[in-house]
Order: C-alpha cells, then sequence, then structure tokens
C-alpha cells in the first residue's frame, strides 16, 4: 500500500535513480545552516507529498514525480492550503467536463447538488453530537437546532441561502466543542490566523481533509475546478471544498476530540505568538498520525459487503458524483449509518 509522506522541516528534494533522497536542514547554534543525514524513499511506496516546510527541488524532479503519479500538496507558515502540484489529468474527459458544466449552469442542476453536499454535512454533525450526548454531554438543545436548520435545506433555492443554512449550522455545532471538549474552550471560530489551540486543529485539519478530498478528485474524471455548493474560483480546486463539507465530521472533528480529551496533544504542542496559535512540529506530527489512522481505519460497506476504509470512502464518494453527473444514478451524500 502506498504512503503519505509528510516532510515539516525544510530541505531538499532529489531524485536518486529510481529513489527520492530528502535532505533535512538544520539550523546550528549560530544561526548558520547545515544539511542533516538524508532520508532515502523508495518512489513505488509513495502516493503524496505535505509539505510543510521551504522545500528545494527543481523541475527533473517534478517530472518523475509526474511520471510516477506522485502528488505534493504545500501549506505555509500559519498552516494554510497554498497549492498543490498534480500529476498529468490523464482520467479527465470532454464527456465528463460538458456534464458537469452542465449542472453547473442549469440552476435547478446546481442547487440539487448544492442541497445534497449541505444534507450529508448536517447528518454526519449530528450523528457526532448525539454520540457525545448520548454519553453525558448534554447538548439536547444545540441538537434540536440543528435539525430544524437540516429540515429547511429543501426549501433552500439559492445558493447564497444554503451557505447561510451551512453556516448555522457549523457555528451551532462549534458551541458544542465547549462542552465535548475537555480542558479546552474554543470560542469564536477564528482564522487566518486561528486565536486558540481548537481553532488551530480545526483551521489544521480542514486543510489536510481538503488536500485528501482533492487527492480522490484527481483519481477520477471529475474536474477538480467545477463546484456547486461553493463558487467555482479561479486560483482553487472549489470542489474538493464541496466534497469535504461531507468527510469533515468524520474525518477532522473526531480526530480533534480524540487528541484533546485523551491528552494527546497537549498545552506543549502549539506555538502562541500576539493574537495567533499555530501547532508546532511536535503537535502537527502527533495529529498527522492520528489522522493517517483515522484514513486507514475500516468499516463494512453497507452496498459493497466489504470493508474499506475512509480514505477509499471519500474516492467512492468522487464516483458516486461523477455518476449523477452522466445522469447514471442519482447521488446520495455519504452518512454515517453506525
Amino acid at each position: 500500500m502506498k504512503k503519505t509522506y509528510y516532510l515539516f522541516n525544510p530541505g531538499i528534494l532529489q531524485r536518486k535513480d529510481n529513489t527520492l533522497k530528502f535532505t533535512p536542514i538544520e539550523e546550528d547554534e549560530n544561526g548558520a545552516e547545515r544539511n542533516c543525514e538524508p532520508r532515502y524513499l523508495p518512489v513505488e511506496n509513495i502516493s503524496e507529498f505535505y509539505v510543510f516546510g521551504s522545500l528545494t527541488a527543481n523541475s527533473a524532479l517534478y517530472n518523475f514525480l509526474g511520471q510516477n503519479d506522485i502528488s505534493v500538496h504545500f501549506f505555509d507558515y500559519y498552516e494554510n492550503y497554498t497549492g498543490s502540484f498534480m500529476p498529468r489529468d490523464f482520467l479527465l474527459s470532454g464527456r465528463m467536463l460538458l456534464a458537469q458544466t452542465s449542472h453547473y449552469q442549469n440552476r435547478k442542476k446546481r442547487i440539487a447538488i448544492a442541497r445534497k453536499f449541505v444534507e450529508g454535512a448536517g447528518f454526519n454533525i449530528q450523528k457526532n453530537l448525539k454520540y457525545y450526548n448520548s454519553r453525558g454531554r448534554e447538548i439536547d438543545d444545540i441538537i434540536a437546532r440543528i435539525d430544524k436548520y437540516i429540515q429547511t435545506i429543501q426549501q433552500i433555492d439559492e445558493i447564497d441561502q444554503l451557505m447561510g443554512i451551512e453556516g448555522n449550522i457549523r457555528m451551532a455545532y462549534y458551541e458544542a466543542f465547549d462542552v465535548i471538549l475537555n480542558n479546552y474552550k474554543m470560542g469564536a471560530r477564528t482564522k487566518q490566523p486561528p486565536g486558540n489551540e481548537i481553532n488551530a486543529l480545526i483551521s489544521f485539519g480542514n486543510m489536510m481533509c481538503y488536500s485528501q478530498c482533492l487527492r480522490a478528485i484527481h483519481q477520477t474524471q471529475i474536474n477538480p475546478t467545477i463546484s456547486y455548493l461553493h463558487s467555482p474560483g479561479e486560483r482553487r480546486y472549489s470542489l474538493a471544498l464541496d466534497i469535504s463539507e461531507i468527510f469533515k465530521p468524520l474525518l477532522v472533528d473526531r480526530v480533534i476530540f480524540k487528541v484533546i480529551n485523551k491528552k494527546e496533544i497537549q498545552e506543549k504542542h502549539f506555538n502562541k505568538e500576539l493574537n495567533k496559535c499555530l501547532l508546532n512540529t511536535a503537535g502537527k506530527t502527533l495529529f498527522v498520525k492520528e489522522f493517517e489512522n483515522r484514513l486507514n481505519e475500516t468499516i463494512q460497506h453497507r452496498d459493497l459487503q466489504r470493508k474499506v476504509s475512509y480514505r477509499h470512502l471519500i474516492k467512492l464518494e468522487c464516483y458516486k458524483l461523477a455518476k449523477h453527473l452522466l445522469d447514471m444514478e442519482e447521488y446520495k451524500p455519504f452518512k454515517m449509518w453506525w
């Protein structure tokens, strides 16, 4: 099985025959840079890279990565996703592109798909809340409020109003974090940069989920730039934002609840400067470990009658959307059934 590699330290990534060579760069006590012991990575075992530090590479390296279907996702100092190197879109088809465009331009078809994304996100959010409510966390009022928002989804005919409903669901959901989490308060949702520890975890986790959705889209015939809930933008793969709404409660929020309540991530894993709070390298390492564990966790799929990983569920979601766009089968968003 291919692996995801996370590069937290600055370094040099090079091709070495049919292997990749990563040389981390560190500063000594005088501030001078020095090369550390290199790591050699078998290219056939690599799925993608997540780069959080400065990376030195050349075009020959990226040609090699493209030939081996290896993606590279980049994040800035504030943990914001800044872009990706994606291999050539060899799966894209004209028929699918026309179908996607047609569903976007047709107002009724677009709103129908957008409703599905909000519906799936709302359902999975409620699953999380009901799980903790049954374990002594008193959040009945928040669950009831979100139920009312969800009941209005099918009545909405405008994208802006639907985004408003999605925002209201999220705001109510985040109120419950102060009840679910031990020893930490989230307060208001803040980002770019995050204002406290929980906001830092949410921002970092959401970017991880977005990247996973982008990778899954790239492995299908659909185009990541044509979206339905979020407006397509010139500089972002907005369809990944749509699909990630469904999976953030499963992948990101469950990981946050675990690492905080089990004290795997603590105060020492954050850097705080003025009005911003960011995970340090040790904190990122712990989070991505749990995130990877979550992605690789399997469930018994009701329709396929076999075990599939959460990572594969994202790819299956893309296939379902593709069938809908080609008028083969109505799209139904993934909803937790356990």
